[in-house]
């Protein structure tokens, strides 16, 4: 089937800048569930990691999209009881937190995970070997309510490293996988598991069920509004669906006229988009990146979007490292403009920046303003009284000149 839409690359990323929420419009100073919630309903997805360098990679986007809010708010969203709780936890991108209102379009997911299909092999294993221990973990959670993996553990030796899980651990993610058990809060950040029907609202359960092929449209869709523009490999990324999951249905929705296939100028393969796509005439906006944040996390989409090519670097030693150890890149305006090598120390009270690296051809004096601001609105956020420069290149000298510029107002 021939593109109806064709778009220059400028164009595409304001399409994708614009789905993704930044539409340089300034949010209201004071940041109400009312405004995080259409945000996150917006983006469909936060993908939660637990490396907090800075701070939770899942409160990041958020940050980067709606300025100074407070951290409480997604929290009550997430892992509060009752009327205040519109998100859920489940495998979505890799785990997420997600509207509650896509709990119905997860459920094939559930039902894959129960067959041992979709899920790690050495986690199917389990569930097929060891339903004894899945059904005893399963009626210690009917009884005593939410509980963490640390509460049920019954072996003798000190556990190794994060991936050495004890069997009720494999048990409990084996039931989360399957639907049987979701995460009611956390403990730090240990997961407290309980049954569905005490964590989810009754009308999100009693919806009627969806055929996979109902679920697989939906998602999408989702994935074409958040992204805006995309390859199949773009949209089927999103919710990480298969190939043999999403072309069919994509194939439907075209022939439904709800997507329409698209060309992008230097991409290779066909892209997506809603009808009628509104493009904006330029996008404002800039703002420090979680390196999961769902604007860049699809590496090659990035390269095709923004000329930027980024790997984390967490887990390259460090005399390989070519840019830091974890590198926020930063979107100044249409551009990823810069990767800066932040930490929050908060015993010391500081924002460190180890390394900034302009992108070619650099930021100019009002770009390198916007990345000082960003920085100082970031510690400030975070409850840091100072920014500490540590980095010896020239950009960090220019931005030094900048951050006590905007400190000596």
């Amino acid at each position: 089937m021939p593109a109806t839409q064709s778009f220059s690359l400028k164009q595409a990323r304001r399409l994708a800048l614009a789905a993704q929420g930044f539409n340089g419009r300034q949010p209201p100073a004071t940041i109400k569930p009312v405004q995080l919630n259409r945000l996150i309903e917006r983006l469909g997805i936060l993908q939660i990691d637990s490396v907090n360098a800075v701070v939770r990679s899942h409160y990041l986007p958020l940050f980067s999209r709606l300025g100074n809010y407070s951290s409480d708010l997604l929290d009550q969203a997430a892992w509060s009881q009752g009327r205040h709780r519109t998100l859920f936890e489940y495998w979505g991108h890799e785990a997420s937190l997600l509207p509650l209102s896509m709990y119905p379009l997860m459920r094939w997911r559930m039902q894959r995970a129960t067959r041992g299909e979709d899920i790690y092999q050495q986690l199917a294993k389990f569930g097929r070997e060891q339903q004894d221990t899945v059904h005893r973990v399963l009626v210690c959670v009917q009884e005593q309510g939410a509980l963490g993996a640390g509460s049920l553990s019954t072996r003798q030796e000190r556990a190794g490293p994060w991936w050495d899980w004890s069997a009720e651990k494999h048990a409990l993610e084996w039931l989360f996988a399957a639907g049987e058990v979701t995460v009611a809060s956390r403990r730090g950040f240990e997961r407290l598991y309980d049954l569905p029907e005490r964590v989810i609202p009754a009308a999100i359960l009693a919806q009627p069920q969806l055929s996979e092929a109902q679920a697989h449209r939906g998602l999408l869709l989702h994935a074409a509004t958040a992204l805006g523009v995309g390859t199949e490999k773009d949209l089927r990324d999103y919710f990480r669906l298969s190939p043999a999951d999403s072309r069919p249905r994509l194939d439907e929705l075209v022939e439904a006229g709800e997507l329409l296939i698209c060309e992008v100028q230097s991409w290779r393969q066909p892209a997506y988009c809603l009808p009628e796509p509104k493009m904006p005439r330029r996008v404002e906006a800039s703002a420090l990146l979680s390196p999961f944040d769902s604007l860049i996390w699809e590496r090659s989409r990035t390269e095709r979007l923004f000329d930027f090519r980024y790997r984390l670097e967490i887990y390259t030693p460090q005399d390989k490292r070519v840019y830091g150890y974890y590198v926020l890149p930063f979107l100044h305006n249409e551009r990823i403009a810069a990767r800066v090598d932040l930490r929050a120390e908060r015993a010391a009270g500081r924002l460190a920046v180890h390394a900034v690296h302009e992108e070619e051809p650099g930021l100019d004096d009002e770009g390198m303003l916007a990345l000082a601001v960003n920085l100082r609105r970031m510690a400030d956020w975070l409850g840091l009284e100072r920014i500490q420069l540590n980095c010896p290149r020239a950009s960090a000298a220019r931005l030094r000149v900048a951050l006590a510029g905007i400190d000596g107002v």
